[in-house]
């Protein structure tokens, strides 16, 4: 299984518009970061959670050039807004449309987003065609499982994903965008090789985890291995990760990880 970063910023991107701070002027380049989404290798399997704005700029960087399945976490402008380029993956599969799995809430999103595009096969080529699935329990692929569990972000509630694949047994949690992680999800989480978790910053949100909630939650979770992601310009990379416990990591855009 292989695990690619495209993005780990906030909806605000780093730098941020405007801004003169010192990570936003940084020469550090694990503090540019567009806005979160991963890409998951599965047995040979392509799955993309999410598409940021930046997502064309992030595939051409990243060289991804197959997406097989799409999974959306909600329905958020910072993850659902590149969701447009998929245009190019559709004409790569043949035309056809791609299998979105995600929360009846996004989907609905997603069809007043994007009406043009919710069908079964594109208008001609060059345009995107989402097929939704509201995703509510296991995915049971040939390559391995993908399982589900919600978790609280404020007025929306995010789908966090754990991947298990079926020829080396290998796991990964990625749980982005959420105050805390449920019971239900640390139990679904427990005996993963690789936990991803959304750590903010380190002051207070009422949405999102801040980076010693998110260590909290690793040493709950008890992997052998976390990386926190969804970043704003009050993370300092080099600093941060400084001060983090070894089992704890911070990603950054471009970050590949094999497991």
């Amino acid at each position: 299984m292989e695990l690619i970063f495209l993005g780990t910023g906030t909806s605000h991107g780093v730098p941020m518009i405007g801004c003169a701070c010192g990570v936003c002027r940084s020469d550090d380049p694990r503090n540019r970061r567009g806005r979160s989404s991963v890409h998951v290798v599965m047995d040979g399997l392509h799955l993309q959670v999410d598409a940021a704005p930046e997502f064309r700029l992030q595939c051409i960087r990243e060289d991804i050039t197959r997406i097989d399945r799409f999974f959306l976490t909600h329905e958020h402008a910072d993850h659902l807004a590149g969701m447009d380029d998929l245009r190019r993956f559709c004409d790569f599969n043949g035309g056809v449309a791609l299998d979105v799995h995600t929360t009846r809430e996004a989907a609905e999103r997603l069809r007043e987003i994007f009406p043009y595009a919710v069908r079964e096969k594109p208008w001609s080529t060059g345009y995107a065609a989402f097929r939704p699935h509201a995703m509510e329990g296991p995915l049971e692929l040939p390559q391995g499982t993908v399982e589900c569990t919600r978790l609280p972000h404020g007025r929306v509630e995010t789908l966090g994903l754990v991947f298990t694949e079926r020829s080396s047994g290998r796991k990964l949690a990625y749980y982005t965008d959420c105050k805390t992680v449920t019971p239900a999800g640390v139990e679904l989480a427990r005996g993963a090789d690789l936990v991803v978790l959304d750590g903010l910053r380190p002051q207070d949100h009422p949405t999102h985890m801040t980076i010693d909630e998110a260590v909290a939650m690793a040493a709950r979770i008890g992997a052998p291995l976390t990386y926190l992601t969804h970043f704003t310009h009050n993370v300092e990379h080099a600093v941060v990760e400084a001060g983090l416990p070894a089992a704890v990591r911070l990603s950054y855009d471009g970050l590949r990880i094999r497991l």
